[in-house]
């Protein structure tokens, strides 16, 4: 088996859709445990989850052994974040807040070895080359680097076809809960006129070959999206289904808390 081989990067540049879960949750146990669910990929987040270059690890280790593919979300795209998690093996990145082309070209370029960009040498010290166990890692790894840049502001979308220009982007995910709370309607990322703004972008990328993808926990909208073209869609949040699911349980047996209002509007 190769493992090297960015299978979740075939799969996109294959046109499969791919439906993912978000993973909050910050637990290898818990990541263990829904890889075993049928996703075809998990998003490690490092922007809104308290995720660290350590917890991503044991997250990585422990969805290894299963079919969904592992995405990471840095809390920045920095590059010097990025060479960190690419040397414990993260192939796949989600990068937050990219607001232009010169913004996505640093983030492709934080990817990739020299002369293609800056990323360090060090595989030696790396999970990612299985510490000099993978031949011909330093020659084929930016060729398995798939990086994801995020749009979620009116500005990001202005610029959307200069980003879609930049060489070495796999895709654009769509921020709906920034995007919408940027476009005035906080909290609501099913507007009509932020629904407009967000399919009318998912066809855009579609059409300049580049992958595009959103997080939505409406089904039957991620699968209008999926519809319309989107490819890789993340249809639930692990720290959601744990809290409504255990809420609804406490509830059927009369033990709900009195502060807990079941019409507090819900982003995902």
């Amino acid at each position: 088996m190769d493992i090297l081989h960015n299978k979740f990067k075939q799969a996109l540049k294959d046109g499969q859709p791919q439906i993912g879960l978000w993973l909050g949750l910050c637990s290898s146990y818990s990541a263990e445990l829904v890889a075993g669910a049928g996703f075809d990929w998990l998003l490690i987040d490092g922007e809104h989850a308290p995720n660290n270059v350590q917890t991503t690890l044991t997250q990585l280790q422990a969805i290894a052994a299963y079919p969904s593919q592992p995405v990471v979300r840095p809390p920045w795209n920095d590059p010097v974040i990025i060479k960190q998690l690419l040397d414990i093996g993260v192939q796949t990145l989600l990068l937050p807040m990219v607001q232009n082309a010169e913004q996505a070209k640093q983030a492709v370029r934080a990817t990739r070895y020299p002369p293609e960009g800056i990323r360090g040498v060090g595989s030696a010290l790396a999970r990612a080359s299985r510490w000099n166990r993978i031949p011909d890692y330093l020659r084929r790894a930016n060729n398995e680097m798939c990086v994801i840049v995020q749009v979620e502001t009116r500005e990001a979308i202005n610029n959307l076809s200069e980003i879609l220009k930049v060489e070495g982007i796999d895709g654009v995910f769509i921020g709906p809960a920034d995007l919408s709370a940027d476009m005035g309607f906080f909290g609501d990322p099913n507007h009509p006129e932020v629904k407009a703004v967000i399919e009318k972008a998912i066809v855009q990328i579609r059409a300049a070959g580049v992958a595009p993808g959103i997080l939505m926990a409406a089904p039957s909208i991620a699968e209008h999206y999926l519809n319309i073209g989107a490819l890789f869609v993340a249809v639930g949040v692990d720290t959601t289904l744990l809290a409504r699911t255990a809420e609804a349980l406490a509830a059927r047996f009369g033990r709900s808390h009195s502060d807990i209002e079941s019409n507090i509007p819900s982003v995902y």
